[in-house]
C-alpha cells in the first residue's frame, strides 16, 4: 500500500454518496489541516493510520491525550476538530449540555479486569476487600460497577484506587494494588509479562462490548459538513486497514505506545476496531447512559436526537 491514495481512488472506494454534494473544497496553496485527537491506547490506534488515506488538499495532525475526558474536552473547546474517546466521556459531556456529537464508532472490547498473579483472585466476587484500580469517569468504571451489581456487590465491597490506565500495570507490578479495571494494552502487558492473571473481560452486561466512539463539535457538523464527510472517509478506511492488517497494527501500536511486541500481540485479540454506528450501538449507548444515571454519575440523560448522528456513517458505501 502506498502512503497516499489519489483522490479519485479515495472517492471511488468510499462511494459517490459520501461526497455527492458539495464537492470537496480544495485548499488554496496550503492544505486544509484536520486535527484529530487520539488516546494512548491500542484501541485508539486507527488515527495513526489516517495519513495513509488523506485526499489531496488535506493534511492530518494527530494529537495524543492521556485520558478520554481530556480528548473529549479538546473537541468541546475546538482544540481538535475530531476525537476518539470512551462512550463514558461522551455521555458525561452530552448530559452536561456540551456540544459534543458522536458520529462513528472507534473500538469495541479493549477492556479487562486483571489481578495480581497467584493472588487467589479468579472472579469478581474474589475482589471483595481488595485494592482495585479504577479510573473515574471512564467506560471501564461503568462496566465494572454493573458487573459488581450483577454479582450482588457494590463499589463499597472493594477498595477503589484512582490510577490512570497507563500506570495500572506498574501499580500492579509494585504491589500497590491487587487488581485493576484496565484498557489495552495494559492488560496485555500484565498477561504477557506474567505479572497478572485475567479475572474476566466484562462484556456480559446489556452494554455488550461498547467502548470507544468518534466525535466532533456540533458547530463542525453545522458549518463544515464537507470536512466531516472527508474525515469520515479517512476514519473508515484507516480503521478497516488497521483491523484487517494485524501485523501493521501491532507494529504501529508498539511504536506509538512504547510497548513490547509480545504485549501488543496479547492485546490484539481483545480489540475490535470499528467505525460502524447503528441501531445496536445506539441502544447500547442508551443502556449505558441509563446506568450512569442510576449511579448518579450524570443528572440527566443526553438528548439522543442530537447526541448521536449516524448520517455520515450511513452515507458510507457498504464494503
Amino acid at each position: 500500500m502506498t502512503s497516499r491514495i489519489r483522490r479519485r481512488e479515495f472517492m471511488a472506494a468510499l462511494g459517490v454518496g459520501l461526497f455527492a454534494a458539495p464537492a470537496i473544497v480544495r485548499a488554496q496553496g496550503q492544505p486544509i489541516v484536520i486535527r484529530a485527537g487520539a488516546l494512548k491506547l491500542i484501541h485508539s490506534i486507527a488515527p495513526y493510520f489516517y495519513d495513509q488515506f488523506v485526499p489531496a488538499g488535506y493534511k492530518i495532525e494527530v494529537l495524543p491525550f492521556e485520558t478520554p475526558t481530556e480528548c473529549k474536552n479538546a473537541v468541546v473547546t475546538k482544540s481538535v476538530d475530531f476525537g476518539a474517546f470512551g462512550i463514558a466521556a461522551a455521555v458525561l459531556g452530552a448530559a452536561a449540555g456540551e456540544p459534543v456529537v458522536v458520529i462513528a464508532s472507534t473500538c469495541n472490547r479493549g477492556m479487562a479486569i486483571i489481578a495480581k498473579k497467584d493472588a487467589g483472585i479468579a472472579s469478581i466476587k474474589d475482589l471483595k476487600g481488595k485494592r482495585v484500580a479504577v479510573f473515574p469517569g471512564t467506560t471501564q468504571e461503568v462496566f465494572f460497577m454493573e458487573r459488581l451489581r450483577m454479582e450482588g456487590m457494590t463499589i463499597k465491597d472493594v477498595e477503589p484506587v484512582r490510577v490512570s490506565f497507563s500506570e495500572m500495570h506498574i501499580a500492579l507490578s509494585r504491589g500497590d494494588i491487587d487488581a485493576y479495571v484496565g484498557a489495552e494494552p495494559g492488560p496485555g502487558v500484565s498477561l504477557s509479562s506474567g505479572v497478572g492473571s485475567l479475572v474476566e473481560y466484562p462484556y456480559s452486561t446489556a452494554m455488550g462490548s461498547l467502548n470507544m466512539v468518534f466525535g466532533t463539535h456540533r458547530d463542525v457538523i453545522a458549518e463544515k459538513p464537507e470536512l466531516v464527510r472527508v474525515m469520515m472517509g479517512i476514519h473508515q478506511r484507516a480503521t478497516d486497514f488497521a483491523a484487517t492488517n494485524k501485523a501493521a497494527m501491532v507494529a504501529m501500536a508498539s511504536s506509538k505506545l512504547g510497548q513490547k511486541k509480545e504485549a501488543i500481540e496479547a492485546s490484539v485479540p481483545n480489540v475490535e476496531l470499528t467505525w460502524r454506528l447503528g441501531a445496536k450501538e445506539i441502544q447500547q449507548s442508551k443502556t449505558y447512559a441509563d446506568h450512569m444515571l442510576a449511579l448518579k454519575q450524570i443528572k440527566r440523560l443526553p438528548d439522543f436526537a442530537t447526541f448521536i448522528d449516524t448520517s455520515f456513517v450511513d452515507a458510507v458505501k457498504p464494503t
